[in-house]
């Protein structure tokens, strides 16, 4: 993994977060083509994003901000399409511009999250894609492919290229509005790689679609200071009193979601007596 990504418990169900807005996939077959449309209006997770930056006080370029969107969108599509049961987390590792950008999510609950890493950022020699997915009863799956250019829903197609071999195409009909047409066994893969923005807009006229399942997700890492303990824990002593400083209180980031907690050094040692 380019980054160390806890991994959080996904705990919490979408009847919990009754504050949040819920974003709606649809997925479709589309007979005699042999391929699966997932899409979505991505404006309620947007928001709920944007209202997390504002509440943590994170700092992102506009083009960073338009490239961590099309990486939840991808990845949100892409999770719409899988078992449910699936957990993913998707790093990207860009040298133009330096950043990383880290997404993660699952459907059962439907919870999305991600962050930009703007320092420290190793310089891979190319632009890396690195996807990790967990499924329980199944053996963990990584795999690191490498992408060119900077589009991110680019970059997915190429992961999808390389490392599922076969075929994913997005569609934008708006800011918000995307579609993933990806292939199945038995594809018409010349169909799908001929597909334009324009046929894609009529595709329900000019093909049979099917739906098959509406799936719900929110905007959700699941971070709390209490889960954040582990990464303070990897701190040597030297660091953890710098870190605490004379207050000993200390402000600590999910490297998740980039959500930001003040620690305070009793309640760590706390927590710590009672983990040892």
């Amino acid at each position: 993994m380019l980054n160390d990504q806890p991994p959080f418990p996904r705990d919490l169900t979408m009847s919990e977060d009754s504050n949040a807005s819920v974003l709606e996939v649809r997925t479709y077959f589309v007979r005699g083509r042999n391929a699966l449309v997932a899409r979505a209006d991505f404006e309620p997770l947007y928001i709920d994003y944007y209202l997390h930056r504002a509440d943590h006080g994170l700092q992102y370029t506009n083009e960073q901000d338009a490239m961590l969107k099309d990486a939840l969108a991808g990845l949100t599509l892409h999770l719409a399409s899988r078992p449910q049961d699936e957990n993913c987390g998707w790093t990207m590792n860009f040298q133009k511009p330096a950043i990383n950008l880290f997404v993660t999510g699952n459907t059962r609950p439907g919870n999305i999250a991600g962050r930009v890493f703007t320092d420290d950022v190793r310089d891979m020699g190319a632009n890396i894609f690195s996807a990790q997915t967990t499924r329980i009863g199944h053996a963990a799956q990584q795999s690191l492919v490498q992408v060119e250019g900077n589009q991110v829903l680019s970059c997915v197609e190429q992961y999808y290229q390389q490392s599922e071999q076969r075929i994913a195409r997005f569609f934008r009909h708006s800011e918000e509005d995307i579609a993933m047409i990806s292939s199945q066994p038995d594809c018409d893969e010349a169909w799908l790689a001929a597909l334009t923005e324009d046929d894609v807009r009529v595709l329900d006229q000019k093909e049979t679609l099917s739906l098959l399942e509406t799936r719900r997700y929110i905007w959700k890492c699941g971070c709390t200071v209490d889960r954040l303990y582990p990464i303070l824990a990897k701190l040597s002593p030297e660091a953890l009193k710098e870190a605490f400083g004379d207050d000993e209180v200390m402000t600590v980031q999910c490297p998740r979601c980039g959500a930001r907690y003040r620690a305070a050094k009793e309640q760590f040692e706390a927590w710590q007596a009672k983990a040892s």
